[in-house]
């Protein structure tokens, strides 16, 4: 199980603001170039998404679907990775004074990920996160800004 922490320099409203935008996905989710909504109005328990991981020259498709949204503070994904299998991913997001700290937690359920799962798998899963998070942080730190700085006109 590969669990990282980030903290980040908004209140929880900023980074729901964030995860709630389905199109975002792919700013920050490290190693997918894509995100578009696929079912339901997202992130409500059963709506999904759908990605595109680029690996070289290699094109994947992917979901992934809520399974469990507790505003403010839980949003658990299921991701399908077609053969690779499934993983969840949990966000255990809580306020930190006037920031939030976000627990990230990951690990396989199914299908190959689950079968070959090993602590060498959750040292990669560790470094990805930390470079998923950090993304994470910056695309709440610019919508943020964006949000502060607009004006009526």
């Amino acid at each position: 199980m590969a669990i990282r922490h980030q903290l980040i320099h908004h209140p929880p409203s900023a980074l729901w603001a964030v995860l709630e935008q389905p199109h975002q996905y792919a700013q920050w989710v490290v190693g997918t170039s894509d995100s578009r909504p696929l079912e339901g109005l997202w992130p409500e328990v059963g709506s999904s998404i759908a990605y595109t991981v680029r690996l070289g020259p290699l094109e994947l498709e992917g979901r992934t679907t809520v399974r469990r949204l507790e505003r403010p503070q839980a949003l658990e994904l299921e991701a399908y990775s077609g053969s690779l299998g499934t993983a969840r991913i949990a966000f255990d997001i809580r306020p930190w004074g006037e920031e939030t700290l976000v627990l990230l937690n990951e690990h396989p359920l199914q299908g190959l990920g689950g079968t070959l799962h090993n602590v060498a798998l959750d040292a990669l899963l560790q470094i990805r996160h930390r470079a998923m998070l950090g993304r994470l942080a910056a695309v709440v730190d610019a919508q943020a800004a964006g949000e502060g700085s607009t004006t009526g006109g």
